[in-house]
């Protein structure tokens, strides 16, 4: 059993926590120095992607959006907006960033409602085929056509830099870093085994529903537990929007877990998955080889063969 540094705050909306295994050693970079680097990476993240801050890089950049006008973006924006666009093509739709106006309609609190343009032809809206993102790399600047919604995508990423940081100081130690219900992890836990991590009952009982090993990897959750609310118009609504339908979508489902080696593209087939619905949830993740594991409605844990390798205990 090695020794363990916990610290823990709140960032990009949810808790931040970072567990290093093992003692520090002449030369090898501190615990606290490590948490202090990965607080660092969040906050820039936060100040460059948000949506919740209108002076935000991407909420300047959403208030432009329609227009003509060329915006130089950070290096992190302009991986954010490359990443998101290729998602959107390798998810065939399911996962668009540009559900911000559909959120915004809906009453998500706390989002910056875009600006609205007049309409020119085909809106570039979410389930659109037409281009919504325009790049040009050798001056690094972007236009949009629609506005964008960075949510999870934005903390997967942070998750993504904050490792590129920690990754090479780590020494041969251990660490789990956990922003909300994304995780990424390295070595091994205190015990010397990987890292076991729970997947959450969506129903708010303080059991898991699932034990599972995390080795060097990670894993997302999109969850419709916690970010729920009363819309408008008096229906239910929640944040993981259909971009087919500008509605919350995810028929049948309640969670949805998956495990793979990057936390950004963990956090993309989250939402992914979720938005199949619970027909079409467990053929897609299958045929994508995806480790998932999906609560229905009633409670009910599914996952599939490559999530049931990795589970070394389930509820049910």
């Amino acid at each position: 059993m090695s020794e363990a540094s916990s610290f823990s705050t709140r960032s990009m909306g949810s808790p931040l926590r970072l567990q290093v295994t093992g003692s520090t050693m002449a030369g090898v970079a501190p615990a606290d120095g490590l948490w202090a680097q990965a607080v660092d990476e969040f906050r820039v993240v936060d100040a460059e992607l948000s949506c919740y801050r209108s002076d935000s890089l991407l909420g300047r950049l959403n208030g432009s959006a329609g227009s003509d006008t060329w915006f130089v973006a950070s290096d992190r924006l302009y991986g954010f907006l490359a990443l998101a666009d290729r998602a959107r093509r390798q998810t065939r739709g399911r996962f668009d960033p540009r559900v911000l106006p559909a959120l915004v309609r809906l009453g998500h609190p706390g989002l910056i409602a875009p600006a609205e343009r007049p309409a020119t032809g085909e809106s570039g809206g979410p389930g659109s085929r037409t281009t919504w993102l325009f790049r040009d790399p050798r001056r690094r600047r972007v236009r949009l056509r629609s506005a964008v919604d960075s949510g999870g995508l934005g903390k997967g990423l942070a998750l993504r830099w904050a490792g590129r940081r920690l990754a090479p100081q780590l020494a041969g130690r251990g660490a789990l870093l956990e922003a909300g219900g994304d995780i990424a992890a390295w070595g091994s836990a205190p015990d010397g085994h990987p890292w076991q991590v729970g997947v959450e009952d969506p129903g708010g009982t303080d059991e898991p529903l699932a034990v599972v090993s995390l080795g060097d990897g990670a894993i997302s959750t999109s969850s419709i537990a916690r970010q729920h609310w009363v819309a408008p118009d008096g229906r239910p609504a929640h944040h993981l929007i259909d971009p087919l339908t500008g509605e919350p979508g995810g028929d049948g489902l309640a969670a949805v877990t998956v495990a793979t080696s990057d936390p950004a593209w963990a956090e993309v087939w989250s939402k992914a998955l979720f938005l199949e619905g619970a027909r079409r949830i467990g053929d897609e993740a299958r045929r994508r080889g995806l480790a998932a594991w999906w609560v229905e409605a009633d409670g009910t844990l599914r996952m599939t063969p490559s999530a049931r390798l990795r589970t070394i205990w389930s509820a049910r």
